[in-house]
């Protein structure tokens, strides 16, 4: 295999992995614009006017990308450089914070808000996703940077401050931050970390099964996040440890370096307020006539920044009748024209923040972004961001969707090959796979005798039917609704048939409920609840290498990686 194809393509026999696939289409609760997406972007162009169909087509791109580049190079490499420093980068990180200072070289970006000890899995897999496209683009002589925008602005604390991991019993458990270290409405990236946290990590630690990676785990994690540090610099230097041989470098918008760099935008942003949102207005209707959905509430009285008071909270803003912008929860108070706030953004770019339809095009102004990793939210935002970035005359930005897995573990692959399982059986919760069990190896001769039972009372009540719809019609009406009765009783008795099963066997029971809770928590994919810590602790920092081997840049399905 040539270098090329080792990093465009998934290369998991490498590491010995088995991986499966499993379309979109058969995971629950996935939006209709998804599922389109990924079919075909391109036919969605009307709302992705950059969409590409494969990601190799995004080097005819990058003559526009970098065209388009205005921001001072050298001064934004200069922030990335000393900040990642900072969280402790390594020799790759800063040899690509080297390369982005020229003229040729692109971005692919991926970002997420910054959860504990990074939040769900999916945050690892975006991550990593970009690494693997800025590698297959740079040897295809695209010369890309990976990185990751952590979404430090973001205010919503109980969304970042809990971790979920896997206990060492196998059930769903959670550590969280202390709720007292945040004030509602301050970013969540510049709350300070206080003597709480260790208890916080000693409720992970504890829970977490001990095996030869724990003291690694546990100084790794003490590292990061120690008291004192704020959130998103702790954020900062677990990722950067994770991903320090990847060469991943980590941007944090509220560096005031980068908020200078940003201000022409904010300030354009801001003279165009009502332009922006009449246009994400419109195309939110436009989504919604076309048979999809709006991920964003869209109000023509929105401003695309907000404004951050004297104690650092966010404060949205919108239009009143006179055409003037004032605080959405303040009747009274300070109203500011839209040239007042652009002058404010130009002369003081600390005291505002992107909102969710404009934090895209600030990232891709600072960045020369080539594409972007998202997920299915973020597919969908990107539908009426694309209106912003018309707006303010900026190349609107593909996004890609970022790699899906579910690790399945060996104890857990174990018992899902006992059983003849797979991870989509697990969509219809825990008592239609304990079910299937039952009837299919437990209590398979009992299964047996229910069918045959249902068959022949079925059969005798069909042919008493037919003999009594020619004698009498009401009397055939009358045994279809005894019938009915019959058929639940049956059913009812069957169910009972199925605990009563599992509660003889306890151990056939608890594998199932584990590989519940490892591949399907919560009804959700595993990588929307469990924390890169699970993995950690059970097989250190190798764990990083396999998911990077088991990403295939190329697929657009859900990867079941088999460790």
């Amino acid at each position: 295999m040539s270098t090329t194809e080792a990093a465009c393509y998934s290369t998991p026999q490498e590491a010995g992995l088995r991986v499966e696939s499993l379309p979109f289409e058969r995971v629950p609760h996935q939006s209709r614009l998804f599922l389109d997406y990924l079919r075909d972007a391109t036919a969605l162009r009307n709302f992705y006017p950059s969409a590409v169909r494969f990601h190799h087509d995004l080097v005819a791109r990058a003559p526009e990308v970098l065209a388009a580049h205005q921001t001072d190079r050298d001064a934004l490499c200069d922030a990335l450089e000393a900040s990642n420093r900072d969280w402790g980068a390594g020799e790759e990180t800063l040899a690509n914070v080297a390369r982005l200072r020229s003229e040729s070289c692109v971005a692919v970006v991926s970002g997420q808000q910054v959860g504990l000890f990074t939040g769900p899995l999916y945050t690892i897999y975006k991550a990593l996703s970009a690494v693997k496209l800025a590698g297959c683009l740079s040897q295809r002589g695209t010369e890309a940077v990976p990185v990751f925008w952590m979404a430090t602005e973001d205010h919503d604390w109980e969304e970042v401050r809990a971790a979920e991991f896997t206990a060492c019993d196998g059930r769903l458990a959670t550590t969280a931050a202390a709720d007292s270290m945040h004030e509602e409405g301050a970013p969540v990236g510049a709350v300070t970390l206080d003597d709480s946290i260790s208890e916080t990590i000693r409720r992970l630690l504890d829970v977490l099964p001990t095996t030869e990676f724990s003291d690694d785990l546990e100084r790794l994690v003490r590292a990061a996040y120690a008291p004192g540090r704020t959130f998103g610099e702790a954020f900062a230097r677990l990722l950067t440890a994770l991903a320090k041989t990847h060469g991943l470098v980590l941007l944090d918008p509220l560096d005031v370096r980068l908020k200078k760099l940003a201000a022409p935008l904010y300030a354009e942003a801001a003279r165009r307020a009502a332009d922006i949102a009449s246009a994400v207005e419109a195309r939110s209707r436009e989504l919604v006539a076309a048979g999809y959905h709006a991920q964003v509430h869209a109000s023509a009285d929105a401003f695309p920044l907000f404004i951050h008071d004297e104690a650092g909270r966010r404060v949205a803003l919108a239009r009143d009748a006179d055409g003037r912008y004032r605080a959405k929860s303040a009747r009274e108070g300070d109203a500011y024209t839209a040239d007042e706030l652009a002058d404010m953004a130009l002369a003081e770019p600390g005291r505002f923040s992107p909102n969710v339809t404009l934090r895209a095009v600030v990232q891709d102004y600072l960045l020369p972004t080539i594409a972007y990793y998202g997920g299915a939210a973020e597919i969908a935002y990107f539908a009426q961001t694309a209106e912003v970035y018309r707006v303010l005359a900026r190349p609107a930005t593909p996004i890609l969707h970022r790699a899906s897995l579910t690790v399945v573990e060996r104890r857990t692959g174990r018992a899902l090959e006992r059983y003849d399982l797979r991870l989509a059986d697990f969509f219809d919760g825990l008592d239609a796979v304990s079910a299937r069990v039952v009837e299919r190896h437990l209590g398979a001769t009992q299964a047996r005798a229910f069918d045959r039972a249902e068959g022949q009372i079925n059969g005798a009540l069909s042919e008493l039917g037919d003999t009594l719809r020619a004698f009498d019609p009401t009397l055939a009406d009358a045994l279809a609704h005894g019938s009915e009765k019959i058929a639940h009783q049956l059913t009812g008795l069957r169910s009972r048939f199925h605990r009563a099963q599992m509660a003889r066997d306890r151990a056939a029971h608890r594998q199932l409920e584990r590989a519940a809770a490892l591949l399907y928590p919560e009804k959700a994919l595993q990588e929307r609840h469990l924390n890169i810590t699970s993995l950690l602790a059970r097989h250190g920092l190798y764990c990083l290498d396999w998911i990077f081997s088991a990403i295939d840049i190329g697929s657009v399905e859900h990867q079941i990686v088999y460790l």
